[in-house]
């Protein structure tokens, strides 16, 4: 089992500066997944418990001279302590930089690499597995270790490529947010007054967000968002309605669907705005299996999808009886 390749600037600066940040507030500790083309960072999937996110990267997004084999079918998963990767790649960074990485000095030889190894820690008599930092320069390398998990077995990793195959189903309906900033704003203000939250998508282009409790009725509405899958118009007699009726109405004509989510798990969700996504999709899945998730990257300077990022979540949905 071997795993060496070098990050690239770019790939640097989307793990340090965007995509850490925002998955460490997802959970301290996720899978890595290395396989012959993608990088993958799972959060909650073996697990039903809390928000599952997905960050996946082409290869090429990240790194250059990147090698990987195993018997696993060239696939390596293990768990790792984000705070510990993050740490660990801004102080390699830091060296970096000082070496004159950052000023095309000696750009061959001087570069970050990353690579799986196992090595005997001090007072310890089994040798452990570590992800390892090497930063080059003329004439020093600085190592920096981070612990891992023991890497998956082939069966474990079987299950977890089932998982992520059965995570990447899209609802039949999304509707596009591309102001997450005002999406936050209203969730910052309905966090303090209860716990559960009703989330509606018609496929009108509508998202209507409600928190209540028996003392008071809070609720924020999206209208008329670019709809991708399913759309059908609102029938004229339902345009003048309050949201709630407008709603109502519409889930009952199937038209929309409404679940109910853990606000915990709603604002952990929006956290996902310190990557830096340029808009976000949220949709139901099918018998309200859950709230889905999508961020979406343009290619800097231009209004196209990047397809070499992507990264979305889903919330588990909470039986209203249950609460």
């Amino acid at each position: 089992m071997k795993f060496k390749a070098f990050l690239t600037d770019n790939g640097t600066s989307l793990l340090e500066k965007r995509f850490l940040p925002a998955l460490d507030k997802m959970g301290k500790v996720c899978h890595l997944y290395f396989t012959r083309d993608h990088t993958i960072f799972l959060h909650n999937l073996l697990n039903g418990d809390g928000v599952q996110s997905i960050a996946q990267f082409r290869k090429e997004a990240l790194f250059d001279n990147y090698r990987i084999s195993s018997q696993n079918d060239d696939r390596i998963a293990f768990t790792i302590d984000l705070s510990l990767l993050q740490r660990a790649i801004r102080s390699s960074v830091s060296i970096y930089a000082e070496m004159g990485g950052g000023d095309g000095v000696d750009t061959g030889s001087n570069r970050l690499q990353i690579k799986l190894v196992k090595k005997l820690p001090p007072n310890s008599h089994q040798p452990l597995p570590f992800l390892t930092f090497e930063s080059k320069g003329y004439k020093s390398a600085v190592i920096q270790d981070v612990p891992i998990s023991k890497p998956l077995s082939r069966a474990d990793v079987l299950e977890l490529q089932s998982a992520l195959d059965m995570a990447q189903d899209l609802p039949r309906t999304l509707v596009q947010v591309p102001d997450l900033n005002q999406l936050q704003n209203y969730v910052d203000r309905m966090k303090h007054v209860g716990d559960l939250l009703n989330i509606s998508i018609s496929k009108y282009g509508d998202l209507h967000v409600q928190i209540s409790t028996t003392l008071i009725t809070l609720g924020a509405e999206f209208r008329k968002l670019l709809v991708v899958g399913e759309q059908v118009e609102v029938p004229a007699e339902d345009r003048d309605l309050s949201a709630q009726s407008r709603t109502q109405r519409a889930v009952q004509r199937g038209d929309a669907q409404t679940v109910q989510v853990s606000m915990k798990h709603f604002a952990k969700s929006l956290q996902c705005h310190l990557a830096k996504p340029d808009c976000a999709f949220y949709g139901i899945a099918q018998e309200g299996a859950c709230l889905t998730v999508i961020f979406q990257f343009f290619i800097p300077g231009s209004r196209q999808n990047d397809k070499s990022i992507s990264l979305h979540c889903r919330l588990p949905v909470l039986d209203p009886g249950s609460s």
